[in-house]
């Protein structure tokens, strides 16, 4: 009986490490390899949507970012210890390959395997390198890179596979844009988990000040936080504006595909499924991102024309109005968006990252 090849995912504990993690643990499941995802403590929360045959294995990691000196003092005795730990483990079942998604929990894996000289690459979501794949990006054999162009030491070069996106949006990728008219015209409006407040301030402010020709045809779904929903709520229903208000939409996807403007940050997994859906969009990075890393995301879609994109500094009630007028009173104009935003996409991105798996694991043989 054949060994089955075993990958080991190592990823951080937030959903944008996690969902392309879980993207390509599906894949190789069905490929016939054995998948062991390697995270701390904190990242084991996140592992609900996993499949159940992906081995989870808690390491010992630490951040340098957060606690006080004497947790920053013990830190890099906490990671040596848990890169020591998963070298054990894989010298008793050698992986043929060791994927990092970034986050501090991926460094025991991924410094674990540059040690034994094992098959070994990064995938990084965002267009400026998170810390822990910089300090790896030169010590790896792949730099799997989901926003394009992705900002890389001198001397790495990356492969573009673009962001791995949810089985629900693969289901409605390019499906058919009507553009804007004088009809039910519907606004999806989502923050991601941070920041989102700067939109419940002014996206309803911005929707109440459009021609009344555009106005009494909008209906909006928008995410707010929680501490933001009541206000946002009783704005709406002042202006007399038809809106779905909720903290969380399930059906994102689905409420996407309708749209015909999407108001967003533009993190790597809303930008992923706005480009692979095609819809126009105004994109808002989120001014505290790391290394601005939001701003750089939104370029893909800014340069093929299929975005606006506002700094937070520059966000007003006023300009915004303005911007989404200038999309929602120009049918033509929105239509050429859509399918700008669809030539950018990569519905491609979890077959990319597979085979550039697969390139590794041949290597090795």
């Amino acid at each position: 009986m054949t060994r089955q090849p075993v990958l080991v995912i190592a990823a951080g504990g937030t959903g944008g490490h996690m969902f392309p993690a879980q993207a390509l643990a599906e894949v190789m499941l069905r490929k016939g390899w054995r998948v062991k995802l390697s995270t701390d403590a904190r990242g084991a929360r996140y592992t609900g949507g996993f499949p159940h045959t992906v081995e989870i294995e808690e390491v010992a990691s630490a951040t340098f970012a957060r606690g006080g000196a004497l947790a920053k003092l013990a830190a890099p005795f906490r990671i040596l210890g848990g890169v020591i730990s998963t070298m054990m483990k894989f010298r008793r079942e050698r992986p043929e390959v060791v994927v990092g998604f970034g986050g501090y929990p991926s460094i025991p894996a991924i410094g674990a395997a540059y040690l034994m000289k094992l098959p070994r690459m990064i995938h990084e979501q965002n267009g400026v390198l998170g810390r822990v794949n910089e300090k790896f990006a030169k010590r790896v054999d792949a730099v799997a890179c989901g926003t394009w162009p992705t900002a890389l030491p001198e001397g790495v070069e990356g492969v573009h596979t673009g962001n791995p996106v949810r089985g629900a949006v693969l289901e409605r990728a390019g499906s058919g844009y009507i553009p804007p008219g004088d009809y039910p015209m519907s606004v999806l409006v989502i923050g991601g988990s941070q920041g989102a407040r700067v939109l419940s301030d002014t996206v309803p402010g911005a929707i109440a000040a459009l021609p009344e020709g555009i106005r009494r045809n909008i209906r909006v779904s928008h995410q707010a936080r929680d501490e933001d929903f009541d206000r946002v709520t009783a704005f709406y229903n002042e202006a007399g504006i038809a809106a779905d208000v909720q903290p969380f939409f399930q059906d994102v996807p689905a409420r996407m595909s309708e749209a015909q403007l999407v108001i967003s940050r533009s993190g790597a997994s809303s930008v992923a499924d706005i480009s692979v859906i095609g819809r126009p969009s105004i994109l808002i990075p989120f001014a505290a991102a790391t290394a601005d890393h939001q701003t750089a995301n939104a370029r893909g879609l800014v340069d093929a024309g299929a975005a606006i994109l506002i700094p937070e500094s520059k966000l007003s009630v006023e300009t915004l109005a303005q911007q989404m007028t200038s999309i929602l009173a120009n049918p033509d104009g929105a239509a050429q968006m859509a399918r700008a935003a669809l030539s950018v996409g990569m519905p491609d991105a979890t077959e990319q990252l597979v085979a550039l798996v697969e390139m590794l694991a041949s290597k090795e043989e």
